[in-house]
């Protein structure tokens, strides 16, 4: 759709691009990395970049080829994140006494992330209005005595990033449940998180059950809630190979993302001066929260065809590994198609597209990321599209399967390592058994639960390993209230944010080694391993020098920290400190899959865990089988002249880190407070693209009926009628924290009910 440039102060309109990659994120690539670190340096770095002897990609979890590497093994986003590590600017004491909080508070999120690697401890006092240098014994020693002051080892909660290393998240529950609490709050809270949920009551198990090969070579791959060019880029490559292999591509989303329409390939000829490679073969343009009547269609489809004696369905599958289907076929049978097509915003004749794939296709995948998991029906989203797949039998057979896309490097091996409010019996014994010490077995708070019982005074500590908490959680307004009402925060960091400036009475800012760094200990240089969202543990070496000689390793704050904090401990956090694979002998004895740690990954550099639905067709659940779960149509109430909003991520964005005001391929350039609207409803409201406005979101049962941010730009997008779009975090206070998905209590960015005003300065 053509757009006319709009003339507003730093803002550029251009046509949404209809390819992604090629020559233009080789350039993108190359800039930032030849501007931050250097051409020669920065260069050489990329080289090492998810190498086998190389270092991790501290952008997203996307999988590598398992045991082997191409030359250039990584994509425009990660070279963006390599780069933002590795710059060369760094914000010393003279920053902070130069910028007051007030000061900081000012600025926006690119211009702080844009000053460079912290690097020395900072305290900030309370009443005090800018950080001071502090030495790490006196930093670590004031943690040490906040923590054992408290009435209760559960007024602390512990938040992780998906950045932590295996070895770093392992050693930080190990202390957290040491302490006495199991308040382990994480990102996966406020992204994945209805994904573990949704299938563990499924088929018995939180993660995906396909490999890269899987995928490469599968039949038919659905892409639900998912922008892959952005947010995951060398997923495009994957789905290249899957389309040369004959595979059919269905992409569901509210947006017709560039990333699914054409993959031109930077490493190819074709990619650089020819037409590269057509990926989806079906569009649904979704409305923002119809997934539910959308995968109620697709398996109504599945069972009006075999009913009518098409051999559509695994019956064979069903009847020997699925519990429920008589009840889940009946309820889909009596969801009339009206309500399908009203609710999905897509015709009968569209979703029986889609089954026609489904149907020609006996090796089926689906995927999927926040666009699925943000919503208020987000575990149902999750479990019918896994429904889905069961009625095919696409589980546990080669080539089909679930495949959740994870976001930050490690969140899902954070898991894995035992960051988990909600500790399985099985886990907490091991530990127990493996270290000796009475674990606690009470279910601690998760994000959005650690920010109320802040405001409630029942946290009075926040320790922050890695992440940016504050801008990260919805109602920037009540968590910044609530974080205010901590005795000390303490952010873990390499880079500065927001979570920085709004913080407890007190606050301190511990600089920690990136990535890409050398990590040296009393041992020797140390690697770490991270585990992929596809369930492969591989190892991460560091390759440059520290940004400050003042750095520590995740690894060492923590050991650190316990040593002070836990003086009565048996547990000699010191060794561990020395030599991590002290750590990883833990590891093997307390997390099944992790057996050889060690050997294994000295040897190959990489392994792959255990899975039992994909290796066994076994579904650890309730009833020892895969569930089929009866959910019903539940739509959200939107009011005459309002929409429905969803929070998205530009091009060049990385969870909260912004590295520009751009979006590439949305054709969006020099700012971030945009909202996206559908051409006919901006006729229909009075409205039109270039108009600045204020958002208003409508919370009817709340206290706080509207929430507002202001002066957004409007820009006219095919998104289907009724929906809006605008970037995360700017949108985030439109959003109150008791907005959460059923179950999993992920905060539900993904459905916001939402007007638009024309303020009166504005007219």
């Amino acid at each position: 759709m053509k757009k006319n440039t709009i003339n507003v102060t730093n803002l550029q309109v251009t046509d949404q691009k209809d390819w992604a990659a090629g020559v233009p994120a080789v350039i993108s690539a190359y800039k930032n990395i030849s501007t931050k670190v250097g051409p020669f340096k920065g260069t050489k770095l990329l080289t090492q970049l998810n190498q086998i002897e190389g270092f991790d990609c501290p952008g997203c979890a996307w999988p590598d080829p398992l045991l082997k590497r191409s030359t250039f093994e990584f994509c425009e986003n990660g070279a963006k994140a390599v780069a933002d590590e590795a710059t060369l600017k760094r914000a010393t004491f003279k920053f902070f006494a130069k910028y007051s909080i007030d000061d900081l508070k000012q600025k926006s999120d690119r211009w702080l992330n844009d000053q460079g690697r912290l690097v020395e401890p900072l305290f900030l006092a309370e009443g005090s209005d800018h950080y001071q240098p502090i030495s790490w014994s006196d930093a670590l020693s004031m943690i040490a005595k906040g923590l054992n002051k408290l009435d209760s080892p559960n007024q602390a909660a512990f938040y992780t990033s998906g950045r932590t290393s295996n070895e770093a998240a392992f050693l930080y529950q190990l202390l957290v449940r040491q302490f006495g609490t199991n308040n382990l709050p994480d990102c996966s809270n406020m992204c994945h998180e209805s994904s573990g949920v949704g299938l563990t009551e499924t088929i018995g198990i939180g993660k995906g059950s396909v490999s890269l090969d899987d995928l490469e070579n599968s039949e038919a791959i659905f892409i639900f809630g998912q922008n892959p060019g952005s947010n995951h880029p060398r997923m495009l490559s994957s789905l290249q190979a899957a389309k040369r292999q004959g595979a059919k591509i269905v992409a569901i989303n509210p947006l017709d993302e560039t990333g699914l329409k054409r993959f031109k390939n930077p490493q190819e000829i074709e990619g650089v001066i020819g037409a590269g490679t057509a990926l989806r073969d079906l569009y649904l343009p979704v409305k923002i929260n119809g997934d539910v009547p959308l995968l109620k269609g697709l398996c109504k489809a599945l069972i009006e065809r075999d009913d009518a004696g098409q051999a559509v369905l695994d019956k064979e599958f069903i009847a020997k590994y699925c519990y429920g289907f008589e009840a889940f076929k009946q309820n889909i049978l009596a969801t009339s198609w009206v309500d399908i097509e009203q609710h999905s915003g897509l015709t009968q004749i569209q979703i029986n597209q889609a089954a026609d794939i489904a149907c020609a296709s006996k090796k089926t995948i689906c995927c999927w990321a926040m666009g699925m998991t943000q919503h208020k029906n987000a575990v149902a989203n999750i479990q019918l599209m896994t429904n889905f797949l069961m009625l095919q039998g696409n589980l546990g057979k080669p080539r089909a399967g679930v495949c959740p896309v994870r976001g930050h490097s490690n969140v899902q091996g954070d898991r894995t390592m035992g960051i988990w409010e909600k500790p399985s019996d099985s886990f907490l014994d091991a530990l127990q058994q493996t270290y000796n010490f009475a674990v606690p077995r009470e279910h601690g708070y998760d994000a959005v639960e650690s920010v109320e019982a802040m405001a409630q005074g029942k946290v009075k500590l926040l320790f922050a390993l890695g992440g940016n908490f504050y801008r990260a959680m919805p109602d920037h307004g009540a968590t910044k209230q609530a974080l205010a009402k901590c005795e000390l925060t303490v952010q873990v960091s390499t880079k500065l944010n927001q979570s920085h400036l709004y913080t407890g009475k007190s606050a301190l800012i511990l600089p920690a080694l990136g990535r890409t760094e050398i990590d040296r200990q009393l041992s020797g240089i140390q690697i770490v391993t991270v585990e992929n969202s596809m369930g492969v543990v591989q190892t991460s070496h560091g390759k440059i020098p520290p940004a400050s000689d003042l750095l520590k390793s995740e690894v060492a704050i923590v050991a650190d920290l316990a040593t002070m904090a836990l003086p009565e401990s048996h547990i000699n956090w010191q060794q561990m400190k020395n030599d991590y694979r002290l750590i990883r002998d833990g590891i093997a004895q307390v997390i099944p899959g992790f057996e050889n740690f060690n050997q294994r990954i000295e040897e190959l550099g990489e392994f792959e865990l255990p899975n039992d639905v994909r290796d066994q067709r076994k579904f650890v659940t309730a009833t020892g089988k895969a569930n089929f779960v009866v959910h019903d149509i539940e739509s959200i109430h939107v009011p005459e002249g309002c929409l429905i909003m969803m929070t998205i991520r530009s091009h060049d964005q990385f969870n909260t880190t912004v590295y520009s005001n751009n979006d590439r391929y949305r054709g969006i350039h020099g700012s971030r407070r945009i909202v996206f609207v559908n051409i006919d409803d901006l006729e229909d409201l009075g409205l039109q693209t270039g108009q600045q406005v204020d958002i208003h979101s409508h919370w009817p049962n709340e206290k706080i009926k509207t929430r507002t941010v202001e002066d957004f730009t409007l820009v006219q997008f095919d998104i289907p009628r009724g929906c809006a779009a605008a970037y995360y975090p700017e949108t985030n206070d439109l959003i109150p924290l008791s907005s959460v998905a059923d179950k999993s209590n992920t905060p539900a960015y993904k459905s916001v009910v939402i007007s638009l005003h024309v303020s009166d300065s504005k007219i």
